[in-house]
């Protein structure tokens, strides 16, 4: 053997004399694996994530959804019992996904256009999609 090592290969590993050794357990943390990007994880997630976008009611379905609120609101006195599909848009991406919710209507806002359930969710006319009686 003549390596550029030879002198120091046999020697014996040195051992402080002024600090106590590691226990393997902490010393194994020390190669443990690690997220060296913070939120990368959390991004590509929701990247992965898959959102809908919102249908345009055609004519007729948005006729027969109006004359549904028509009716609603004929029966408002004794807060109708329905289930109504609607469209919530997504706070991060373009689209939403869509809702489906039952309640008693307590009431319809004309001038926010919104129908509330009793239960206090506020539900836009325009994300609508589906009401059934």
């Amino acid at each position: 053997m003549s390596g550029q090592y030879d002198d120091i290969i046999n020697m014996p590993h040195h051992v402080s004399t002024t600090r106590a050794q590691m226990p393997r357990r902490n010393r194994a943390a020390q190669f443990a694996p690690f997220a060296a990007l913070t939120g990368y994880e959390d991004a590509i997630d929701e990247s992965a994530r898959l959102t809908d976008a919102k249908a345009e009611l055609c004519e007729d379905e948005a006729a027969e959804l109006n004359k549904k609120i028509q009716l609603l609101s004929a029966r408002i006195a004794s807060e109708p019992y329905c289930e109504i599909t609607y469209f919530v848009p997504d706070k991060h991406k373009s689209g939403g996904k869509y809702i489906t919710v039952s309640g008693n209507v307590r009431f319809i806002e004309e001038v926010t256009r919104q129908l509330v359930l009793c239960g206090g969710l506020r539900i836009p006319l325009d994300d609508i999609i589906k009401i059934s009686l």
